[in-house]
């Protein structure tokens, strides 16, 4: 079974403000387990920041660590 899951990402023409950033809301299916270890990876980072992390804020996170891996700064 496939999961939907909100993704923000960031795009200059649009107006959600979030720290700074500007984020757009957009659709992804997803595996379950992939929506299982984002919630399960929210939980950590909050452990570890002492913030709420959303999956959203998780997968924004490892999009830019992917990136940021292939020389793309976003």
């Amino acid at each position: 079974m496939q999961s939907m899951v909100l993704l923000m990402l960031r795009n200059m023409g649009h107006a959600h403000d979030h720290k700074g950033e500007k984020l757009i809301k957009t659709s992804v299916y997803l595996e379950e387990e992939v929506l299982e270890a984002l919630e399960e990876t929210a939980r950590e980072l909050e452990q570890d920041t002492g913030r709420r992390w959303s999956k959203g804020g998780v997968i924004r996170l490892a999009l830019s660590d992917f990136f940021t891996r292939r020389g793309k700064i976003l």
